[in-house]
């Protein structure tokens, strides 16, 4: 599909199928999944939330998930198996979430971008994985906005996660 007369932005696709043009980005946070060496690989469930740094109602700005899972089960009903984002948030959300919501991804990095529309102050940014026949891994990274580079790394199930600055 050819998308033309965007300028200076970069199309990308929804959970509903439509194109349009991202808001600005205070920055790009990178999510690394590993390659494990496991004899039964799945992909991870992933949720990327920013909470303040003192409480409060958290954003989720991004959920992976089997969206088409075969049979008669949904795939929102492993959604739970992570557990701090389900818990802070996660259950009272509508699934898909456009713009939010979509399929897992395979290893490698992966951009999302920081919302622009953040008010100035301290946050935590919360990056939470569960693998099926796998493990389950929560990294969180103190930020703050305007956007700062900030870093941390998994241990299993989540490699490195950056946040660079615009």
């Amino acid at each position: 599909m050819r998308v033309s007369s965007m300028r200076n932005s970069t199309p990308f696709l929804l959970a509903g199928g439509l194109i349009a043009a991202p808001a600005a980005a205070a920055g790009t946070i990178n999510v690394t999944i590993p390659q494990l060496k496991v004899a039964e690989y799945h992909r991870p469930y992933v949720a990327v939330w920013l909470e303040p740094a003192g409480g409060g109602a958290i954003r989720t700005l991004a959920t992976w998930y089997e969206v088409k899972k075969g049979g008669n089960e949904p795939g929102t009903k492993w959604l739970s198996d992570l557990r701090a984002w389900w818990r802070k948030g996660g259950k009272s959300m509508k699934m898909p979430a456009d713009g939010i919501s979509g399929a897992t991804r395979a290893p490698g990095t992966h951009a999302i971008p920081l919302p622009a529309d953040l008010k100035p102050g301290n946050y935590v940014l919360n990056v939470e994985a569960a693998r099926e026949t796998g493990g389950r891994e929560l990294v969180t990274v103190p930020i703050s906005v305007p956007a700062k580079a900030a870093k941390a790394a998994g241990k299993t199930e989540l490699g490195a996660i950056t946040l660079s600055a615009r």
